[in-house]
């Protein structure tokens, strides 16, 4: 298809630079998709705690337990003569326990075997320093960083020294600050691994998943970790030119047992986020879910046949991303672009730290 249908047009007011609080008096636009809905009754404006009423006993939820990385990290080059330019790294993927693949401003900088020292100025570490040796540089952007701590005491370094990675429509309109910490985290996060928030599990509270669970609605979790790739725009014409770079994800045999269950008793898999939609999706075989652990690079665009999921919770989403694309897959292009439209005149809140919708497939 090609990439400018999935255009639009967002007041610059309408993108969110803080969340809500509480989190779950979030607005919540639920969208009804499908033959036999008149348009009248697509939209319904309500928040996200009456996410218990808007469900139905025995349906269960799916999120995304991944925790986010501090993965900015400032410091400057040194050891090559008196000028040290600085130098940005958002950290990537972890190779081992010391050496890491990060994306790095400006990559021109540096050559392989420069050293980097980062956070020498402000924040206050337990180490005196933290120096990463430049190991390689790949044709496609990302530089190898072996640092100079493994393991245990690299993770304390690095979550004093770094930032948290707030998508540039945020970071570029105010400084990112110890609040972050907090705000770009999930109620469910456990297993660190990511550079981006799963959005949607942003909006849960400890309140609203104790009456989700009175409600007789189960939460389960499966774990993604989110790459630099999931957010950006799509800059081929075409659909067909893009291509996803891979994520690691994991969906235990428990889980994947208990969402079968579910399915079997009529009961309806409700994925909070495109992360566990994808991930779902890429464990979806022979009309169930089984136990997965790997990588997976699933582009969703209109089209695609559904397998695992019967409803979306989700944040709104940037124009020409793939995130937007997988939406309008699943309620259908049209309906999408009618969706943001009366979010927008609504007064929704855009992105990251923005409002949620709920759509039904």
């Amino acid at each position: 298809m090609r990439t400018n249908l999935f255009d639009f047009t967002l007041p610059e007011g309408r993108i969110a630079l803080r969340p809500v609080s509480p989190r779950d008096t979030a607005k919540l636009l639920v969208v009804r998709a499908g033959a036999g809905i008149p348009m009248a009754a697509e939209f319904e404006d309500r928040t996200v705690r009456d996410l218990p009423a808007l469900l139905r006993r025995g349906d269960a939820l799916v999120v995304n337990d991944t925790k986010v990385l501090a993965a900015n990290l400032h410091g400057r080059r040194i050891g090559r003569g008196e000028r040290e330019p600085p130098v940005g790294a958002t950290l990537i993927r972890r190779l081992d326990g010391s050496r890491w693949l990060a994306l790095v401003k400006p990559a021109k900088r540096l050559v392989p075997g420069d050293i980097v020292r980062f956070g020498a100025d402000g924040r206050v570490c337990f180490l005196d320093q933290l120096d990463a040796t430049v190991e390689r540089k790949a044709e496609t952007g990302e530089v190898t960083l072996a640092f100079a701590f493994s393991d245990a005491a690299l993770d304390q370094a690095l979550s004093e020294r770094g930032d948290m990675p707030l998508p540039p429509y945020i970071a570029s309109r105010r400084e990112v600050d110890e609040q972050d910490r907090s705000d770009y985290q999930t109620i469910f996060a456990r297993a660190e691994g990511s550079i981006a928030a799963p959005t949607a599990g942003l909006h849960f509270t400890e309140r609203l998943t104790a009456a989700l669970r009175e409600a007789g609605i189960a939460i389960h979790r499966v774990t993604l970790h989110v790459g630099p790739s999931t957010f950006l725009p799509v800059k081929s014409e075409d659909t067909s030119g893009h291509k996803m770079q891979s994520e690691w994800g994991s969906v235990s045999a428990e889980t994947a047992a208990d969402l079968n269950a579910t399915r079997r008793s009529g009961g309806r898999i409700v994925a909070v986020g495109s992360t566990s939609l994808r991930l779902l999706e890429t464990a979806a075989a022979d009309g169930m879910i089984v136990p997965f652990s790997g990588e997976t690079a699933l582009f969703v665009t209109p089209g695609y046949r559904f397998r695992a999921v019967d409803a979306l919770l989700t944040n709104f989403h940037l124009p020409r991303s793939t995130l937007f694309m997988l939406v309008c897959a699943f309620c259908g292009l049209d309906v999408m672009h009618r969706a943001y439209t009366h979010a927008v005149v609504a007064g929704y809140r855009f992105y990251s730290y923005g409002d949620g919708c709920l759509l039904f497939r």
